[in-house]
């Protein structure tokens, strides 16, 4: 998985970038605001961003309000960085969009715990969105039976793909989840049962 590191301390920046390394991360590095802003916004951006909130060019609140601009299908995981700890600071952290607040100087351990729940939910919000497009799929395939059907203007049956001509409770049931039942209405009942029964 991609990380970014936006920090401008050089100390910090490094001493993150080797961990995430370490633990088999990929990682881009930025050393302002604007610059890591370029790199949320490509298409192969990473999925996760760990962002300094004071920083050169554009702090790190700023950039998450833009981030959650942006029309993403999976949005990135955005953990903010600052060495303000109180509660007043992580609640603007959160309201700018950021889904995660970590304290300098940082714990290896607390890191690794913030990281690996952003990585679950990166995990869960792919995993939604392919099953949001398998039901989009499935929905195209079922809307299909909206368009124009060949039908015999006599017999009523309809002919399929394969140009095979069924009977259309057959094809109906074929192309969708729909079963029937039978039965008889009025007018068939008056103009053949009836009939039917008078000649017996």
């Amino acid at each position: 998985m991609k990380i970014l590191i936006a920090e401008d301390d050089p100390v910090s920046r490094c001493i993150l970038e080797a961990t995430l390394v370490k633990w088999g991360y990929e990682v881009s590095v930025t050393l302002d605001g604007r610059q890591a802003w370029d790199v949320l916004q490509r298409e192969d951006a990473p999925s996760l961003a760990i962002l300094d909130i004071m920083m050169p060019g554009m702090d790190g609140l700023e950039i998450c309000r833009k981030v959650r601009q942006l029309p993403c299908v999976t949005p990135p995981y955005l953990i903010l960085l600052s060495a303000m700890s109180d509660k007043k600071h992580v609640v603007r952290g959160i309201r700018a969009g950021a889904n995660d607040y970590l304290t300098k100087p940082f714990h290896r351990e607390e890191l690794s715990v913030r990281v690996g729940v952003g990585v679950q939910m990166l995990a869960l919000q792919k995993a939604l969105a392919e099953r949001v497009e398998e039901l989009e799929e499935a929905l195209s395939q079922v809307n299909q039976l909206q368009g124009m059907l060949p039908i015999c203007s006599y017999c009523k049956k309809v002919r399929d793909d394969q140009n095979y001509w069924q009977k259309v409770e057959h094809y109906i049931s074929d192309h969708t989840n729909v079963q029937f039942t039978h039965g008889i209405c009025p007018d068939c009942y008056e103009g053949v049962m009836r009939k039917f029964e008078e000649q017996k």
